[in-house]
């Protein structure tokens, strides 16, 4: 089946889901619930990573963690590799145990990070288990733990719920009142579609178009320093929008290059040469498709960037100085 992308950051932020395999329930009795919990701890502890807020559910978990050593993909085969050798051992039973790969959204800190631990926190309710006054009764969320302070391992930092529901405090009165925000949110409808509650989980990033192009762009170039960021995987459904990103930003580029921008883009022959170079360098450097290519440059028909492009490098074009300067220029 297709694989998402997988971006591996240091101090990111992820929101990771998985399920049981066919939907089946996991988390069937506590003795369940708290084998996952104890190897996600685990897991916290041998990695260094932070415990910004999880969700347990009955055939599903939500977590929402921070790397600080960049090291996402090693932590999460661990976790569920070692829960499904738990899991077997102890309740007799073979199979796969989740339905394929964990799904793992990088988060924009600043503007989606809250909103993602309010949805986490929320999903006891939305799954009609428990009302918002009940969920402190919820045994399985870092919802609890923020409401038992003297419980919260070291590793579990839970300060961003609070912050970003109003600046509240760490305190008895502050999370008293982080229960009437949720009260509140949990039945505004424009409050969650403000949130965007509905794309939590989807796509491979939370976050603005800047911020994913960011991301594109630090993992095709190797960004040094203490923010590397590491692609890991890069195929999928889910990816056009990442890979529209990617040939947006080499578009950009050569249009500079060019010294054209989009009144030319519209006002010039859909055939000029400018244009054929840059889709002949499209072509070499990125899987931008015809169909792609031919809108953003205003050129036809997607078989017309197929047609100048074959012309163009028959011709010999593609080996003259003027194309081979833009791709020195586009490679700097």
């Amino acid at each position: 089946m297709p694989r998402s992308l997988r971006l591996e950051r240091e101090n990111a932020v992820y929101h990771l889901i998985n399920r049981g395999n066919y939907r089946q329930d996991l988390f069937v009795n506590e003795g369940t619930h708290l084998a996952f919990e104890s190897c996600l701890f685990e897991a916290c502890e041998k990695c260094g990573w932070v415990l910004e807020g999880f969700c347990v559910m009955t055939n599903h978990f939500h977590l929402v963690v921070r790397t600080p050593k960049g090291n996402l993909v090693y932590g999460m085969k661990w976790l569920q590799s070692t829960f499904a050798n738990r899991y077997h051992r102890f309740r007799k039973v073979r199979g796969k145990l989740f339905q394929g790969r964990y799904k793992s959204l990088i988060v924009e800190k600043s503007t989606y990070l809250g909103a993602l631990l309010h949805y986490v926190h929320l999903n006891p309710v939305r799954a009609g288990i428990c009302a918002v006054k009940d969920l402190s009764g919820y045994r399985w969320s870092s919802y609890w733990y923020l409401q038992h302070p003297e419980r919260r391992p070291q590793f579990m930092d839970l300060s961003k719920s609070l912050e970003t529901a109003g600046g509240l405090v760490d305190s008895v009165q502050g999370r008293l009142n982080y229960r009437d925000y949720l009260a509140w949110l949990s039945t505004d409808d424009a409050a969650q579609k403000q949130m965007a509650f509905d794309k939590m989980c989807r796509g491979w990033a939370l976050g603005s178009k800047e911020f994913k192009r960011n991301l594109i762009e630090a993992a095709g170039e190797g960004e040094p320093g203490a923010e590397n960021t590491r692609l890991v995987s890069f195929e999928g459904q889910d990816l056009q929008e990442a890979n529209e990103l990617m040939w947006e930003r080499e578009l950009e580029r050569a249009l500079a290059v060019c010294g054209k921008d989009n009144h030319e883009i519209k006002t010039e022959l859909k055939s000029a040469p400018w244009k054929v170079m840059i889709a002949c360098v499209l072509k070499s450097r990125s899987s931008a498709s015809n169909a792609w290519i031919a809108g953003r440059l205003n050129m036809g028909i997607p078989q017309a960037v197929s047609l100048h492009v074959g012309r163009y490098r028959k011709s010999g074009e593609d080996q003259k100085p003027v194309h081979l300067e833009m791709i020195q220029r586009l490679t700097e």
